[in-house]
């Protein structure tokens, strides 16, 4: 062989090397950019289902921890007033015990009392015998 057709050998030798070479390294780059896509992708869905389960948790305590403060209260019936005159028989003092009766039963309606809290705080409080009156006038006829 003649030494110019030795001295190009390696140099199509070596040129075709680099090529297989670069395209190897392409390669390796496009899998390598295309895995790391794809474990981002997966950490971004991971991520994503952990915060829905956080706040789903999160809100859970917070309804239990609601529930714990502030119990369920008994239901409340729309209140009905309307002004009750005294008892034809009262004598001209109690009229301000009436009207503390009646202010009296106001406030326990409104802090949610049951009427028949109501009463009997009206008949031990006031000693007011039949205290239908005043409930029927702040609460409404009894159905």
């Amino acid at each position: 062989m003649s030494s110019k057709k030795r001295s190009q050998e390696p140099r199509a030798l070596t040129a075709s090397t680099a090529e297989r070479l670069a395209a190897i390294v392409e390669a390796a780059e496009e899998a390598a950019t295309k895995v790391i896509d794809e474990a981002e992708e997966q950490a971004r869905r991971e991520l994503a289902d952990a915060s829905a389960r956080a706040d789903r948790i999160v809100a859970e305590r917070l309804r239990a921890l609601a529930d714990e403060l502030d119990p369920p209260l008994q239901p409340r019936r729309e209140a009905y007033l309307r002004p009750v005159d005294p008892p034809e028989a009262a004598p001209a003092g109690p009229r301000s015990a009436a009207a503390g009766a009646r202010l009296l039963a106001t406030q326990m309606t409104v802090s949610g009392a049951s009427r028949e809290e109501i009463a009997e705080r009206l008949r031990g409080g006031f000693e007011i015998d039949d205290p239908n009156e005043i409930l029927d006038a702040i609460l409404g006829p009894e159905e």
